[in-house]
């Protein structure tokens, strides 16, 4: 039997067709007809095996664990890219048991135990069962609210003039594996709703005339790249359990990586067949662990561990005792045993509990691993010998079923000579010693004054851009104001106004109506979008006055984390010395936004034309590659210019540029050089004295709010 391990690589398209369809293979957020049939096109490029993956065997185990009890809830997957999470996520369909279900019924009902509400039912004793492999559904980022949830079945409610329920994803996923790649890009009103369905495993739909409820139990799994945005607190709670995966440093590991790789696209069917006892005995083992799960026995001695746990590391609210409570035996079945141990409550706190413990958009997930034994030690009881449980043969050695471990290799553990990972993931340069001494010219970095809460502060006008929580916008979410000819989504009433004037010289005769594609109309709606924040920040030697330039820092650390709570995209750009510096390119990260903030130097020269020029062409680049995505210039300085040409000569390059510009000079004696240049750019000049208050993002509202600007 091959030894375990797993592919960090990206899998290739040929190797995503799903087998979950009933006759045909699945597409990408696509919901098979009916659930029921025949099996899988055996012609199906085979899946990268799951116990062919090298390393990673936090994740491993995660999946397992939900594989075993959906209970948990879920796994989100936060990792760097291309280190084979979706690989491994697709992957673990092919181990779970086939489910039998109603045939026809599009809702997969167990028929042993249908769905008394199922909107196909009800079903009588004794119908016709098939039995299917396990689904993997995949959610796609740019899903709509119908097609996760469902809808009214509009063409036959305007043909036939009757209220049909047409099923989303989530009731193709029942009893199976919901995927969602990049979640955190996935608008958070549909988060939302995933989460609701997962938690209380029944999906409600009440719109536009049809009221319907469904069972909806899946195996739910997010993955996304922290680089790209962070989901907020609210929904990372909702998460059973969290992992963070990233590519090892060791060489061999990832010789070993690329070396299955390679074989895999060179041979798939070879490769999947090589590994196929593995994926066999694994698929037994989880089979197996899902009957005992019945038998396991919870303690009240390794509950009050659990519940001490979570308490002393002051997580809120109590559903992380019960994902852990619930973690905890669906590993002690894994392991073939029928009482919950330490080890057991010691793995699932690892698991459930780090992303619950953020207090701040920019805290790092964790759990500190010396603190978590010392309150399972200290909360320790002794208990009567467990009862004799019958002998169950010795693992192989090369088993390579996941039996916990962490995935890459800990910063400690890095290769001799090797640079450890810096806090984004990737390799790391060697930092200044503390207390070491800064280049000539430059004075150490200052830190920020504490964060406040903003006031809100909006762009002028009506947008079009991504989904939000700031400036106004026309968004395929929000409140519907009207309607107009199109076809992203019916407007039920608005379509029916505008087929009825024609039903007769279209010769209607029967009860429906007879629609033209001109009649269709769509909603619109008023919402909110998310903005591009652009700070561009003097870091030259006039302000390098360390209570300035923390009240600087303290009033972008305040914006940052205003941005992260309204989905707004940030960049970073200082300039200083001779030339500007893109310190931050766009990005929905905040946490490197911070980072770049808290390391940021003073001193030397103000090219104050240079970064305005770098301010010019980073929003021409953006323009380009997201041109709805309207963007506020925040330019922090003093006004003076001491080296460069004549920042006047590149204003027009910022022209329409909504903008604020932040005065930092000090002194009795004021030039007034910012209010100038605040002047020749059409925006609004604030004092930094005046920040303290409110803070930056009040001041910039009050100074934006007069301005009237068309959509």
């Amino acid at each position: 039997m091959p030894p375990a391990g797993q592919d960090n690589a990206v899998e290739p398209d040929s190797a995503r067709t799903r087998d979950d369809g009933p006759d045909t293979p699945e597409t990408p957020g696509t919901a098979p007809a009916a659930p029921g049939g025949p099996e899988p096109n055996a012609a199906r490029t085979p899946r990268y095996p799951f116990s062919a993956v090298v390393g990673m065997e936090d994740l491993k185990l995660a999946l397992i664990v939900n594989a075993v009890s959906p209970a948990v809830g879920g796994v989100l997957v936060r990792g760097e890219k291309g280190t084979a999470k979706s690989t491994i996520v697709r992957a673990l369909a092919d181990l779970l048991p086939g489910v039998r279900v109603v045939a026809g019924c599009r809702f997969s009902c167990d028929p042993r135990d249908p769905d008394p509400a199922c909107p196909d039912g009800p079903h009588a004793d004794g119908e016709d069962a098939v039995e299917r492999p396990a689904r993997l559904v995949e959610l796609p980022v740019g899903a709509s609210e119908d097609r996760l949830t469902g809808s009214l079945d509009i063409e036959r409610a305007l043909t036939e003039g009757v209220k049909a329920f047409e099923p989303g994803l989530l009731a193709a996923a029942h009893r199976g594996v919901l995927y969602v790649d990049e979640v955190n890009l996935l608008h958070d009103h549909l988060v939302d709703l995933l989460l609701d369905a997962a938690a209380m495993g029944e999906s409600h739909v009440e719109r536009e005339g049809v009221s319907v409820r469904h069972a909806a139990r899946f195996l739910l799994v997010g993955t996304m790249n922290p680089e790209e945005g962070e989901l907020r607190p609210q929904l990372l709670d909702r998460f059973g359990l969290t992992v963070e995966v990233a590519a090892t440093r060791d060489p061999a590991e990832r010789a070993e990586v690329v070396r299955r790789r390679l074989r895999f696209e060179e041979d798939p069917r070879g490769f999947a067949a090589r590994w196929a006892v593995a994926e066999a005995e694994l698929a037994a083992r989880i089979q197996a662990a899902q009957a005992r799960l019945a038998e396991v026995e919870l303690t009240d001695a390794a509950l009050r561990q659990i519940t001490a746990v979570c308490a002393e590391f002051e997580v809120d609210g109590l559903r992380a005792d019960l994902v852990t409570a619930r973690a905890a035996m669906a590993l002690a079945a894994w392991n073939r045993r029928t009482r919950v141990t330490d080890d057991d409550v010691r793995t699932a706190a690892r698991l459930a509990l780090p992303h619950r413990r953020r207090r701040d958009p920019f805290d790092a997930p964790g759990l500190d691993a010396d603190r978590l034994d010392e309150i399972l030690e200290r909360h320790r009881e002794e208990e009567p010998p467990p009862p004799a449980e019958p002998e169950w043969p010795e693992d192989d050695p090369d088993d390579p079923g996941p039996d916990g471990g962490g995935g890459g290799v800990p910063p400690g553990d890095a290769p001799d000579g090797a640079v450890p990972p810096s806090p984004n993931g990737q390799p790391g340069q060697p930092e200044r010693p503390e207390g070491g001494t800064a280049p000539k010219g430059e004075q150490e970095a200052v830190p920020a004054d504490d964060a406040y809460k903003p006031r809100l502060f909006t762009v002028p006008g009506l947008g079009q851009g991504a989904p939000g929580r700031r400036s106004k916008a026309r968004s395929p979410h929000g409140r519907v104001s009207g309607s107009r000819p199109g076809d992203g989504g019916v407007h039920l009433s608005a379509t029916l106004r505008a087929a009825a004037p024609h039903q007769r010289s279209r010769g209607r005769t029967g009860p429906g109506l007879l629609i033209a594609p001109g009649d269709l109309r769509e909603p619109v709606r008023d919402g909110r979008e998310g903005n591009l924040v652009l700070f561009v920040v003097d870091a030259s030697g006039s302000m390098a006055a360390r209570r300035r330039m923390r009240a600087v820092k303290g009033a972008v650390l305040s914006l940052l984390r205003d941005a992260y709570q309204r989905r707004d995209k940030v960049g970073l750009v200082t300039f200083r010395g001779r030339d500007a510096e893109l310190a931050l390119p766009p990005t929905s990260s905040v946490e490197a936004g911070a980072r770049r903030l808290e390391r940021l130097p003073t001193g030397g020269r103000t090219p104050l034309a240079a970064g305005l020029l770098r301010a010019a062409e980073v929003l021409r680049v953006e323009r380009l590659r997201d041109p709805a995505r309207r963007p506020l210039l925040v330019l922090v300085t003093d006004g003076r210019a001491t080296h460069g040409p004549d920042p006047a000569a590149v204003l027009p390059l910022l022209s329409g540029v909504a903008a604020v510009v932040v005065d930092c000079e000090g002194g009795p004696v004021r030039l007034g050089l910012a209010a100038a240049l605040g002047a020749r750019l059409g925006g609004e000049v604030v004092r930094l004295d005046e920040l303290a208050a409110d803070g930056l993002a009040g001041v910039v509202r009050e100074a934006r709010k007069p301005v009237k600007r068309s959509a």
